[in-house]
């Protein structure tokens, strides 16, 4: 069952989160796969747009991201809007 954001995280305590994903057999995210000498480079341009694309709609600051050949790993904290915090008092 999924729960609010706001019994998840405690930003008064933590305000910054690393959040990462892995790719599984064998399966390459960038670089050069060794097995089959293809190139998948070409993602990580594709994955620096989108993380800029889901930092404006979800409202969210991303310090650093890292797109390696296996994984992704991104820093981020929840933005403050102009007119006052975006979460839930």
């Amino acid at each position: 069952m999924t729960r609010p954001r706001s019994s998840l995280i405690a930003i008064d305590d933590t305000p910054w989160y690393h959040c990462g994903s892995r790719c599984v057999r064998r399966a390459f995210l960038c670089g050069e796969d060794p097995f089959s000498g293809r190139s998948y480079e070409h993602r990580r341009t594709w994955i620096a747009e989108r993380i800029k694309q889901l930092a404006e709609v979800f409202a969210i600051d991303v310090a650093g991201y890292a797109a390696m050949r296996e994984r992704g790993d991104d820093r981020h904290r929840e933005r403050e809007r102009q007119h006052g915090s975006i979460r839930a008092p």
